[in-house]
């Protein structure tokens, strides 16, 4: 048995202990989940108290978005100086804080304030939960468990939007923001005991107490202690994001980084206006959580079937045509329905489609670059979608305020899928996938 911990975690069989930290981490995307839709599912009753029209109610939808894209380059560093573990908790702290913040918010700015704020946290907390899956999985199960994490943001949208149906029966729209900040807060003593800080950081940090920590965590993965730290391995510098705009990088990055923002601008449409669109229909606003609940089961299963076809379909083609289609779902959506079970079925199949695109961006962007420009690539790409992906609430709601109807704002909106898609053929050839 080799004397480096990280030998020891990549060879060795997962124990329970890290499935359990996996299993955490899982839940902290599935949390994710549910207070960045949090809003969503709270807008027909705020639209209903303070009587803003769409245009305002649209600039409250992207601003956790604008959160999560200043969280994930500001706060994501964070997790890569003083630890995966402390940037989970601190962030934490910062989203419940913003959920509470919400619920007593008394208008459009103040309640602005308080989601971006808790955009803060979500957009810091992913890059420290996606270090810490990869780095307490073995090497056979490391594919898996990232793609399990990834996963775990519809199932926050499925039990959160379930959880605010109920509540909306009952209650009015604070309720929500109370229950999510109840559900943040009870993260904090699950991540302080539950999730030690990464062997993988303590060895390249090494903190005076690096060996004590590392070898209380190999115990609780039944492993042996270590005696000694092994020699510090030599870092391989990342090349400068500058780079990625090199005369042979330059169109794979440009072509990427344009599908990933025009397509996610669609997904946030569905996922943001569903339920004011479905309260407008004539339905109440615990039939628009759940409307949007089976969005989210679509996104689901979405992202398991393309994970399980890449093995016999080419990805790239496999995103194309989850795009195409992508676009023909949001169009209908649009249409309306007779019926609460066909508008249902219709979100359901437009949430899988538009999740299977985005999950097969993340895989496309992970093999489009090499492994010295792979980080810089994610972030770059990412970081402009989540900014960009700010617009897309705040657009359709000004296409709405400017007297245009459901199905017209949604034609207009599935556009997004539509430029991606022709991105992606771009990439023929240059990408092998």
């Amino acid at each position: 048995m080799s004397d480096d911990p990280q030998e020891l975690i990549d060879q060795a069989p997962m124990s329970a202990f890290q499935v359990r930290v996996v299993a955490i981490m899982i839940g902290l995307n599935a949390l994710d989940g549910f207070d960045v839709l949090s809003i969503s599912f709270a807008s027909p009753g705020i639209a209903k108290a303070w009587g803003i029209d769409r245009a305002a109610l649209g600039l409250v939808l992207s601003m956790e978005l604008i959160g999560m894209a200043a969280g994930s380059l500001l706060l994501g560093r964070a997790a890569d100086r003083i630890g995966r573990r402390s940037t989970i908790l601190a962030c934490l702290s910062v989203m419940a804080v913003g959920m509470l913040g919400a619920s007593f918010a008394s208008g459009v700015v103040i309640l602005s304030a308080w989601r971006l704020l808790t955009g803060l946290g979500i957009g810091g907390m992913l890059a420290a939960t996606n270090a810490a899956v990869s780095e307490v999985s073995s090497a056979a199960r490391r594919k898996l468990c990232v793609v399990l994490m990834a996963a775990g943001y519809p199932v926050g949208t499925i039990v959160g939007g379930s959880i605010s149906a109920v509540l909306l029966r009952t209650f009015d729209w604070p309720a929500i923001f109370h229950f999510g900040a109840l559900a943040t807060l009870c993260f904090v003593p699950i991540v302080f005991f539950g999730a030690p800080e990464s062997i993988t950081f303590l060895l390249h940090k090494r903190p005076p107490d690096a060996l004590k920590r590392i070898n209380d965590t190999l115990r609780k993965m039944r492993h042996p202690p270590i005696s000694t730290l092994p020699p510090e391995a030599l870092e391989h510098r990342s090349e400068s994001v500058f780079a990625l705009f090199a005369p042979e990088r330059l169109r794979v990055t440009a072509l990427l980084t344009i599908a990933y923002l025009a397509h996610i601008m669609t997904f946030y449409f569905i996922l943001k206006w569903i339920p004011k669109i479905v309260v407008d229909m004539g339905f109440v606003p615990a039939a628009a959580a759940g409307v949007l609940v089976w969005a989210s089961v679509g996104g689901l299963l979405g992202s398991v079937l393309l994970g399980l076809l890449t093995g016999r379909i080419g990805l790239l083609k496999l995103t194309i045509g989850a795009m195409l289609c992508s676009i023909v779902l949001v169009v209908a959506f649009g249409q309306g329905q007779h019926s609460l079970h066909n508008l249902s079925m219709i979100a359901a199949a437009a949430g899988f489609f538009t999740n299977a695109g985005v999950v097969g961006l993340y895989a496309l962007t992970a093999l489009a670059f090499p492994t010295s420009l792979r980080g810089t690539a994610t972030g770059f790409i990412i970081g402009i979608g989540r900014g960009g992906s700010a617009m897309a609430p705040a657009l359709a709601g000004l296409l709405f305020a400017g007297g245009l109807g459901v199905a017209q704002v949604a034609a207009l909106m599935a556009l997004g899928s539509l430029v991606g898609a022709i991105a992606l053929i771009g990439l023929r050839g240059r990408v092998q996938a």
